[in-house]
């Protein structure tokens, strides 16, 4: 029975394919450029960050214990708040045991101090009226006018508080909700008696950043209550829209210190509130992290924050990758010994899989702070065997093709509607199991499923707009063609009758 050798005709155009590849890989190159992305982000493993230790507590008013299931909620609520910020393999572990349990947050790279500061807020958010303010003057004002109702204790305490001084302006969140208490704001500008706290941060179902563009462009964090907090938070402001200045006025307290006292004039049973009070971007999606978490169970004591040096000395990184280069060297000689001159095809396809994942793993630095691990070095090298394996598949399906009688470019067409297949179903497992595992993993996991994932969907890519199109164009030169002993399509190759030439 005859086989035929008609060429299969097929829409693609290789050319047109080559160039809208080389045209996205120049544009990475230049949006990377033009973001001053030049280096990739290292992890904690590879270059070393910051590191701190959360002493728990009992927070002041709050009754009970420090229990293991308090820290170990703790660690969620933190670990949520670091990956809010991107994927940059910080490790939050609890460490210790029984009442010298402790939590360790270390985060990699020279901006982990404000990461380590942010994710360690108690997050206390609470909403009291305002029985008292005055502006911080930067010393004690014993003639300041007590506030009605208020004891002698606060009362002194207030008109001794000195707002200009840092040790004032920590944001500790000892403040307990039933307490009236003396305290001043961010800025330090202004100090207040506040009534006990009537609206809690744990009320919160729902926060977010937002800019107000009629407004001046200032930011703001939107808030929305739970069935009880919509309650207290419209009795609160109810009842304090019909008083007199600053009785009138509801401060909003963050870990202690006043964010913003914005008088009510109306009563807001909506459930739905705003916290402005200049915030840059960063200040405002930060607190919206913070509060969309909730708050942490406990209150810590914060250690020293310390820069630590590289779990994975210098020369173990610069082995590592010695160790990487020669693999890939072994891969691209058997390819070029196995394949001869297609070969070649594997050699490019690999540079132009590795060149897409460099200028991706410096953008995702910049875009959502990216870094690279050990174990994201290995989830790297992992995809680059899934992508020989879709080369692999393909020559062998056009060798397959050729042994039953059918011209070169016959058989790379029919060889490919074959073999895509195989390479689909292949690729997605990959990119399902690295997907299962960054979501159900953490800390190096999560970095070794996410390069995978990355990296197989380079493969696809590279298999699709370059390996194909470039095996269609060599397969109309004649030295391909014509079954050279060095195309890699000669009879001994193929084990088959000399290639059919097309007229």
């Amino acid at each position: 029975m005859s086989t035929t050798t008609k060429a299969v005709k097929t829409a693609s155009r290789p050319g047109r394919s080559l160039a809208l590849l080389a045209l996205a890989l120049v544009v990475l190159i230049a949006l990377a450029f033009l973001q001053s992305a030049t280096a990739v982000r290292l992890g904690l493993d590879l270059r070393g960050g910051t590191s701190v230790t959360l002493q728990p507590r009992i927070a002041p008013g709050e009754s009970g214990k420090v229990t293991n299931e308090a820290i170990d909620q703790a660690v969620s609520i933190i670990r949520q708040r670091v990956n809010s910020l991107g994927v940059a393999e910080s490790e939050v572990a609890a460490q210790g045991s029984g009442t010298n349990r402790q939590i360790v947050i270390s985060v990699p790279g020279d901006t982990g101090r404000r990461v380590v500061e942010l994710v360690g807020q108690t997050a206390e958010l609470r909403f009291r009226q305002v029985l008292a303010s005055a502006t911080s003057t930067g010393a004690a004002d014993p003639a300041a006018t007590p506030a009605a109702g208020v004891s002698a204790e606060v009362n002194a305490k207030f008109a001794a508080l000195d707002c200009t001084k840092l040790a004032n302006l920590q944001g500790t969140g000892n403040d307990a909700p039933g307490d009236t208490i003396a305290v001043c704001d961010r800025s330090g500008t202004t100090r207040y008696i506040l009534a006990p706290a009537e609206v809690l941060g744990r009320q919160i179902s729902k926060a977010s950043a937002g800019i107000d563009t009629q407004g001046g462009s200032a930011w703001y964090v939107s808030l929305t209550f739970n069935g009880e907090g919509t309650t207290a938070f419209g009795a609160l402001t109810t009842r304090v829209t019909t008083l007199a200045e600053p009785l009138n006025q509801v401060a909003i307290v963050l870990d202690g210190l006043v964010v913003s006292s914005p008088r009510i004039n109306e009563p807001i049973p909506s459930g739905n509130a705003q916290i402005t009070g200049s915030f840059t971007q960063l200040e405002a999606q930060d607190l919206a992290n913070v509060l969309k978490y909730g708050a942490l169970p406990l209150a810590f004591d914060r250690g020293e924050v310390q820069q630590i040096s590289p779990t994975l000395g210098a020369d173990q990184l610069d082995a590592g990758l010695i160790a990487g280069g020669l693999g890939m060297l072994l891969v691209f000689l058997y390819s070029l010994l196995y394949y001869r001159g297609l070969g070649l095809v594997t050699v490019g396809s690999l540079l132009v899989a590795g060149s897409f994942v460099y200028v991706l793993f410096l953008l995702l630095g910049q875009w959502i702070g990216f870094t690279l691990t050990l174990a994201g070095i290995a989830g790297a090298i992992v995809a680059i065997g899934v992508t020989a394996d879709s080369f692999i598949v393909y020559f062998e399906r056009v060798r397959d093709e050729l042994r039953e009688g059918r011209s070169l470019r016959t058989a790379v067409e029919t060889g490919w509607t074959r073999a895509r297949h195989t390479i689909l179903v292949a690729d997605f497992v990959s990119i399902i199991a690295a997907a299962l595992l960054y979501f159900f993993a953490v800390g190096g996991v999560r970095g070794f499923a996410f390069t995978l994932g990355l990296t197989t969907l380079v493969d696809l890519l590279v298999v699709f707009t370059f390996t194909k199109p470039l095996v269609t164009i060599l397969a109309r030169a004649n030295f391909f063609a014509s079954g050279h002993a060095l195309s890699g399509f000669s009879a001994k190759s193929t084990g088959t009758l000399p290639v059919i030439k097309e007229a």
